[in-house]
């Protein structure tokens, strides 16, 4: 019976809504991914689909426990290499924490929207919404950002053509591509780069 039962949560499907923290407007993305999966490949997953580079550490918080890469060497936390998603997720604790860049302390809230039956017809994983450009990697945190973005609306800034120049060019930050997004999550490693 619970064999049963336990199989039976391998096949299911989280729809999580992604909220980075502290932004106005809103920062979000919306997926769809297998409720079992290792933390260690969901974290690629958020990613991609958020926009990020994988340039730095992160951490999975559930209210009571971190959970980060053993090689991270996070002080009290569980190896998020041997944890699955419903491990520390469910319709009982629907709402975790994901922290990326521990300098700029980037916190995405993670909330478990709705519980599926596996589709064997869908793309799993899969972004199914989202709003706005994920912030630059080492712009300084929500602050950071907030500062760049008033002065990209300032061409006569003192700082704005070193923004652009750092940037690369321009930066929209309404940018949002879902199609983009999903194509990424079709490929090795979710699309992560991995380094």
């Amino acid at each position: 019976m619970l064999n049963d039962f336990l199989k039976d949560m391998e096949k299911k499907i989280y729809q999580i809504k992604i909220t980075l923290n502290g932004t106005r407007p809103l920062i979000w993305r919306r997926i769809l991914t297998n409720a079992h999966i290792l933390l260690v490949d969901f974290h690629r997953i958020l990613q991609t689909t958020m926009g990020w580079t994988n340039s730095h550490l992160h951490a999975f918080i559930d209210g009571s426990m971190e959970y980060a890469p053993v090689e991270f060497e996070v002080d009290g936390a569980l190896n998020s290499r041997t944890v699955h998603l419903n491990e520390i997720m469910d319709e009982d604790n629907p709402q975790i924490v994901y922290e990326y860049d521990f300098g700029d302390g980037w916190e995405h809230t993670l909330l478990l929207e709705k519980v599926l039956p596996a589709d064997n017809q869908q793309q799993i994983p899969v972004c199914i919404g989202g709003k706005r450009n994920c912030p630059p990697e080492d712009v300084g945190g929500i602050w950071g950002y907030g500062d760049m973005l008033k002065i990209l609306k300032k061409p006569g800034h003192k700082e704005y053509h070193s923004y652009i120049e750092w940037l690369g060019g321009e930066f929209d930050p309404d940018y949002f591509n879902m199609d983009e997004i999903n194509e990424q999550l079709k490929r090795k490693g979710y699309g992560c780069i991995w380094l």
